[in-house]
């Protein structure tokens, strides 16, 4: 089995913390959020792995091979023309192998295992309370009998969330290639969901698998839902609330094993990564990045970028969505 893992979009929503990083590599619940994604699919052995690559891409090229072993491919997408575009460049040389698609910038908590088992063609679902976003799936008799790319008078909650498998990819590339071809574009992008609803046109039968839990980390917001419940899904890894003497830690929380905690109250719900001090500061609901100081500080709701400096605020609360570098200080000593 191959998969592809497309992680070229620029991440706006995101920034300023994709100014300097891929969206991917973004730091929830300790680890990148593309580290999260290839965990279960580790565990399947595929074949090979491509990743479609663009915006500051060598820096998931060199996290990538640093971190695994697998055969890694890296496919470079030079134009932003959508999900379909992407995965038609990816399909060059995938022939009639089975597929599996993760997309580089959500969660999905299902068993991929059971996932590409179900079905020949299996798309991940999920009901959403905002179906306007998303692309969108209508089930009849048991299997996929339509979908549609954010419309404006949606018939289904059921989002189509970034996870697809296919017993052979030989269809799906015929498909994606004549709407390549044709030059047919949907909201200004080359759609998958319209090579797929051409395929089930044709008579493809896809059966949807509904996941138990998907987090978007596609905003600040949303990537803080997905910090808090990953931090709760491992809290047993935790360290001991009185791992920090001299500090008050409210589970559930991830500490690096070189981060030092002083004197300050930490979580629930907060990541922190390795070379950062905190000390005589309260933070919690945030994710902060390495190397990062904060002292004297109330910190809530708050991503951090790697290498900040924050500092002197400790008689307010201060929430914050700062990148790398960002130095914050209150001079107490001026009027």
């Amino acid at each position: 089995m191959k998969v592809i893992i497309p992680v070229a979009g620029i991440g706006t929503r995101l920034r300023p913390h994709t100014h300097s990083t891929p969206k991917p590599l973004l730091h929830v619940a300790g680890r990148p959020i593309l580290a999260h994604i290839l965990e279960p699919i580790v565990k399947l052995s595929p074949d090979e792995v491509i990743f479609v690559v663009g915006f500051m891409g060598e820096q998931i090229v060199e996290w990538v091979k640093k971190h695994y072993t697998f055969r890694a491919t890296f496919i470079q997408q030079d134009k932003l023309l959508g999900l379909g575009y992407a995965l038609h460049l990816a399909m060059a040389n995938i022939d009639n192998e089975p597929l599996l698609v993760v997309l580089g910038d959500t969660i999905a908590d299902c068993d991929l295992g059971q996932f590409i088992k179900i079905g020949e063609n299996v798309l991940g679902l999920r009901q959403v309370d905002d179906p306007k976003r998303f692309g969108l799936a209508e089930i009849q008799n048991g299997i996929v009998a339509r979908l549609e790319e954010k419309p404006e008078h949606p018939k289904s909650n059921l989002a189509v969330i970034g996870l697809y498998y296919f017993k052979s990819a030989a269809p799906v590339k015929k498909s994606l290639s004549n709407l390549v071809e044709s030059g047919k574009t949907t909201r200004g992008e080359i759609q998958l969901t319209d090579a797929l609803q051409d395929m089930i046109d044709g008579g493809t039968k896809f059966t949807p698998f509904e996941v138990k839990r998907w987090y978007d980390c596609g905003k600040k917001e949303t990537m803080l839902e997905t910090n808090r419940y990953l931090l709760q899904s491992q809290a047993a890894t935790a360290p001991s609330p009185n791992a920090y003497s001299g500090s008050l830690i409210k589970p559930p929380v991830y500490i690096a094993a070189n981060a030092s905690i002083i004197d300050s109250i930490l979580g629930p719900f907060t990541s922190v990564s390795a070379g950062t001090t905190i000390k005589n500061s309260t933070v919690a609901n945030s994710i902060v990045g390495e190397d990062v100081t904060i002292e004297s500080m109330h910190i809530i709701d708050s991503l951090v970028g790697h290498r900040s400096k924050l500092i002197g605020l400790m008689d307010r609360v201060s929430v914050f969505n700062i990148g790398e570098d960002t130095s914050i200080a209150c001079d107490k000593s001026r009027p």
